[in-house]
């Protein structure tokens, strides 16, 4: 059996005992009852006003009790202890059967309702509540309440602290329910409070163990967030004040390894190249660089020089196109010539003189190419 359908076979068992102890006494003033499984069977607590009248003459009444519970409810050797009640007036399943045979025998029910809280009352009762619903005077069904001190409703206290009881008067024009709830003198209420007269406050206040500085200093907190900030704002200074302490956590992973986290692999032979190591062989390359493009150019200025002697130690072979390219080349060197020229027109220095001569030597040097070119042309025809 689930432990759902346990609860409710054992609560419906428990209810089902409760009716059949308050049907059988009824008379003796039954006040309610406990029951606990142990061990060696059931034990059943009874509670009531007159605890002879419950156990009978030599105990034929008590063990005509204990035949039924075997048979009718399926209890294993159940052990029925009787005890009397301290006070009936503060057990509310006694004085709502009292209310109840009262209203039967044809009391008023506003006197007996009064009565009977008065009487709760007197007993110290701390608050009581007694209930009357049903055809109380007439043939139309009303509910009458009768209220004296303090009393809970709802929560905890209400279940563990209340005392209820329910009775039934079967009346001419109807039943009368009745509803009987009290709270006993010694409750302890979540609500109470007690006032000290004429005692001093040091002598109820505990001193602490500490200091008291000590006890109010309180850790620094972070700013509050100022109302209406932009979140992307807030998260960029959260993220500002975590840099910290993420590069002091960096450094020392570094001290503790010897390594950053930002370092090349280790190469094949196992060492490990130096930053500096790194920009001189850079450096190098790059003066390499430097002077292979330096002598490119160099090799470029001097390829037409060696084209017009290949031209002028040709026999005459060649057809007109490869003097049209001849001088296509010479023309690409007069216009090189004047742009240089043209640069170092304000200069007077010795160098610049020079490279005039050579500049005039150079077309005269083109100019007799192309007549001992044109002499072969006419010459081959």
């Amino acid at each position: 059996m689930a432990d759902e359908h346990q609860f409710i076979h054992d609560g419906l068992q428990r209810t089902r005992i409760d009716e059949f102890f308050s049907e059988e006494l009824s008379r003796a003033g039954y006040g309610g009852m406990e029951v606990a499984k142990t061990p060696m069977g059931t034990q059943i607590v009874l509670k009531a006003e007159k605890p002879g009248m419950v156990i009978g003459k030599g105990g034929k009444n008590i063990r005509k009790i204990t035949t039924e519970l075997e048979e009718r409810f399926d209890l294993e050797d159940p052990q029925v202890d009787v005890q009397e009640v301290d006070e009936p007036d503060l057990n509310a399943q006694v004085v709502a059967d009292r209310l109840a045979n009262a209203l039967e025998r044809g009391w008023y029910f506003r006197k007996a309702g009064h009565t009977t809280i008065d009487r709760i009352m007197d007993a110290g009762a701390l608050g009581a509540e007694i209930v009357l619903s049903g055809k109380v005077t007439g043939a139309r069904s009303r509910v009458e309440k009768f209220n004296r001190g303090y009393v809970k409703h709802n929560g905890e206290p209400a279940e563990e602290i209340v005392d209820s009881g329910v009775g039934t008067a079967v009346m001419k024009l109807g039943t009368i329910g009745v509803r009987v709830k009290i709270i006993p003198p010694d409750a302890q209420l979540p609500d109470d409070f007690e006032v000290y007269e004429d005692v001093e406050v040091a002598e109820l206040v505990e001193e602490a163990d500490g200091d008291v500085d000590e006890l109010l200093e309180t850790p620094d907190e972070a700013e509050a967030e100022p109302v209406g900030a932009d979140p992307e704002e807030v998260i960029e200074q959260e993220t500002a004040a975590e840099a910290p302490d993420e590069e002091i956590i960096e450094a020392e992973v570094d001290a503790e390894t010897g390594e950053s986290p930002t370092s090349p692999p280790d190469s094949a032979e196992g060492g490990q190249e130096e930053p500096e190591a790194l920009d001189e062989d850079v450096e190098e390359e790059a003066a390499e660089l430097v002077e292979e493009m330096e002598e490119a150019v160099a090799d470029d200025e001097t390829e037409p020089e060696g084209d017009t002697g290949a031209v002028n130690d040709d026999d005459g072979t060649e057809s007109a196109d490869a003097d049209e390219s001849a001088d296509d080349e010479s023309a690409d060197e007069e216009s090189a010539e004047d742009s240089a020229d043209e640069g170092s027109a304000g200069d007077e220095s010795p160098d610049e003189e020079s490279a005039g001569e050579d500049s005039t030597e150079e077309d005269s040097t083109d100019e007799e190419s192309t007549d001992a070119a044109d002499e072969d042309d006419e010459g081959g025809d």
